[in-house]
């Protein structure tokens, strides 16, 4: 197995219902972790996913939906009755609001198989009984592989407040790279900034914290450098995926070059956030989870450069 193939990514898989005003319905591949899984297919990952998923219609067409772009998933994924769904409900500007039909549930156990980078997160961290799974699971491999850990808070499912930021806090002083999105900062510390969320998440044990910013851009951040890098200037069709694109893509830079979840400088932060928000930008430009291409990225991380050296 070469280095761009031990990517385990542990979570939910479901259907996204996107609704729109005066659109009909249309159905797409989601799941944040599964959005992940698909994201670093496209970019050359050739990862594994952990999740579950029905024996129906809808389970069989994420499995292929991920197999076609190089995600290998478990077999112990099989596991459902009836594949999760999610309804999006895409508001003026493109947000998404969610209402979700989700059950979770893992094997006892997790193959960990000697995966370079693991990463976990989103309601898979938070729905019992998967999410004890999941922390004994993280427990068990923190120090043997790179972890990754979006939060990607859905309020409806993750508990109380309370609960939700125990949980955050103990999965990510075990990770070495946690990303989070402005809008999971304010609910999780709605009275801190974005700075000083990154300095608590630094202080609680990660090396490496990204913050997206939306239109604004993204914030990483380590003990010695922090950075914020704009947002592309596109045209938006809706925001779902963009998040898990933006992880994709960090996580891609990390399995290329691990050191960087350990100690990056300030410029190699910089370039891997750009490559980060530049997948993500390609993301919003288009309907649903429908995640670009290492080759797309770059193409447009080019012409970037090219129009603004």
């Amino acid at each position: 197995m070469d280095a761009l193939g031990r990517v385990l990514v542990v979570g939910e898989s479901l259907i996204d219902i996107v609704t729109a005003e005066g659109a009909p319905p249309v159905e797409v591949v989601g799941g944040s972790p599964a959005n992940v899984a698909l994201g670093l297919g496209r970019l050359g990952a050739a990862p594994r996913l952990l999740t579950a998923l029905g024996d129906d219609a809808h389970g069989h067409r994420i499995a292929q939906q991920l197999e076609e772009s190089g995600v290998s998933i478990d077999r112990e994924s099989w596991s459902l009755k009836r594949t999760a769904t999610a309804t999006a409900y895409i508001r003026e500007g493109g947000a998404a609001h969610y209402e979700f039909d989700i059950e979770w549930v893992l094997p006892s156990s997790i193959r960990f198989d000697g995966a370079q980078v693991i990463h976990i997160g989103s309601i898979a961290t938070f729905l019992s009984p998967g999410a004890d799974v999941i922390m004994n699971f993280v427990d068990h491999v923190a120090g043997r592989a790179l972890i990754t850990f979006d939060p990607n808070i859905r309020p409806a499912l993750v508990g109380s407040h309370a609960s939700a930021l125990a949980t955050v806090l103990r999965v990510a002083a075990r990770a070495d790279v946690v990303k989070l999105s402005d809008e999971d900062a304010e609910w999780l510390w709605p009275f801190a900034s974005t700075d000083d969320v990154a300095d608590l998440l630094l202080h609680n044990g990660a090396n490496v914290v990204a913050i997206t910013l939306g239109g604004a851009g993204a914030l990483a951040a380590t003990r010695d450098a922090r950075v914020q890098v704009p947002a592309p200037k596109v045209r938006v069709v809706d925001t779902v995926g963009a998040g898990d694109t933006f992880m994709a893509a960090l996580i891609r830079q990390l399995v290329a070059q691990p050191r960087l979840a350990l100690d990056p400088t300030e410029a190699e932060l910089v370039e891997v956030i750009e490559f980060c928000a530049t997948a993500a930008s390609l993301t919003v430009q288009r309907a649903g989870a429908d995640l670009p291409t290492e080759a797309q990225v770059y193409k447009a991380l080019n012409q970037t450069r090219t129009t603004h050296p």
